[in-house]
């Protein structure tokens, strides 16, 4: 019984440093989509973004579009001459860097009557965070990063409950 407990506490600690951080594909406006008439200042601020995940506008092909913007163009809601919208009604944006971005709609005066988002991504899970420099105190652990996401805790309690039937 003792072999077993310590087996399953081994399990348990090297699933929690080894499984991958699970990436999460944010449809923009959940259900609602990419439409008029929605808040998506108030969206984006229910969401925690991370490099590795993506953005899924969905929308009705040909009514709205998709562009990326600077901050300058999200303010003014002027579209760059130099970008290609997304025109699919089912763009896919990979979020592959850190930082602000910001997204609007290039048709008619949508993106004047709220239809753009801005977001902030955050390193990928799983990955250590830069160590801010701090003259006057110790440095974070670098075993900060440690702090599993839902689906990750979730994969762990799964596997952990196979484990313990196979076990008995």
């Amino acid at each position: 019984m003792a072999s077993t407990t310590f087996l399953i506490a081994l399990f348990v600690v090297i699933a929690m440093v080894a499984v991958p951080a699970m990436a999460t594909d944010h449809w923009v406006g959940d259900d609602q989509g990419w439409k008029l008439d929605f808040n998506y200042t108030a969206w984006a601020a229910t969401k925690e973004f991370h490099v590795g995940d993506k953005l899924i506008f969905k929308y009705k092909k040909d009514a709205h579009n998709v562009y990326k913007a600077d901050q300058a163009a999200f303010k003014s809601c002027t579209p760059s001459n130099d970008i290609t919208p997304l025109t699919s009604g089912n763009d896919v944006i990979p979020l592959t860097t850190t930082g602000k971005k910001w997204y609007i709609c290039g048709v008619g005066k949508h993106c004047e009557k709220g239809m753009k988002v801005a977001i902030n991504v955050l390193p990928e899970l799983g990955s250590p965070s830069p160590s801010p420099s701090s003259p006057n105190g110790p440095t974070p652990s670098t075993a900060s990063w440690i702090a599993p996401n839902s689906k990750v805790v979730a994969l762990i309690a799964a596997a952990f409950a196979m484990f313990v039937v196979i076990m008995t």
